[in-house]
């Protein structure tokens, strides 16, 4: 069951990336759609499930806040390492470097993963649960083929390697679902998960999409989409609940 269900996701995760095909000329709005979506997940639904499951706190820090931070400035020294390296051959200090899109939408099939494993586990505790699980996973999975697509383009990588990665962040929730056949993961770890990717989201979101969405056209209806994005999401988790 719980494998059939992430067909759903799959089909849902496609739908998002072909829609971020067809946007050309609102470029800005999709952009700031997208910063809009991804500080939606992060905020109101993996930061708090981050906080739930890995309650357990170090030094009187909450493990799974610690972890969000710990995403975060992974990413910022990921960005950095990468953009130094790009600028000792040569390139541009403020040109995009394509592994980092790469790394970003790697980072997303990783969560489309444990998205999958998140079902399983679900339908491991029950029918009514999986059922609950899914529904918010198959919602959100929209935005996870959107982002994915866009990050990856959006670097400069090719059409080619855009939809290779979007074809993986699809696959993902079903060999994430059908892994859960042959073990159990431990809530605290699947929390610490969230945490971390949480964090990294949040970089990617504050300090790339939205900036470079508003690069060109700092127009009021940019920072609407944002605002929608967010609202989307809250939506979802609301409705999820």
């Amino acid at each position: 069951m719980a494998v059939f269900v992430a067909l759903g996701a799959f089909l849902m995760t496609l739908f998002g990336g072909w829609t971020a095909q067809r946007v050309t000329d609102r470029r800005h709005l999709v952009l700031g759609l997208v910063g809009g979506l991804m500080l939606g997940v992060v905020g109101l639904d993996l930061l708090p499930e981050a906080l739930e499951a890995a309650g357990n706190k170090v030094f009187g820090v909450p493990q799974g806040l610690l972890l969000f931070v710990g995403g975060f400035l992974a990413a910022h020294l990921v960005e950095r390492l990468l953009a130094v390296r790009q600028a000792a051959h040569g390139a541009d200090e403020d040109e995009r470097v394509p592994q980092v899109g790469l790394t970003a939408a790697a980072a997303m099939v990783g969560h489309s993963l444990m998205d999958g494993v998140a079902i399983g586990a679900a339908f491991q505790v029950g029918g009514g649960m999986g059922a609950a699980v899914a529904l918010a996973v198959i919602a959100h999975d929209f935005a996870d083929g959107f982002n994915t697509y866009t990050i990856t383009s959006l670097y400069g990588n090719t059409r080619r390697k855009a939809i290779a990665m979007l074809v993986a962040d699809a696959l993902a929730p079903i060999v994430g679902a059908a892994s859960t056949l042959l073990f159990t993961l431990p809530a605290e770890l699947l929390g610490s998960y969230l945490g971390f990717f949480g964090g990294a989201l949040l970089y990617l979101a504050a300090a790339e999409i939205l900036p470079e969405a508003h690069h060109t056209h700092p127009a009021r209806s940019t920072l609407l989409c944002t605002a929608g994005g967010v609202g989307f999401i809250w939506l979802l988790v609301g409705l999820a609940e």
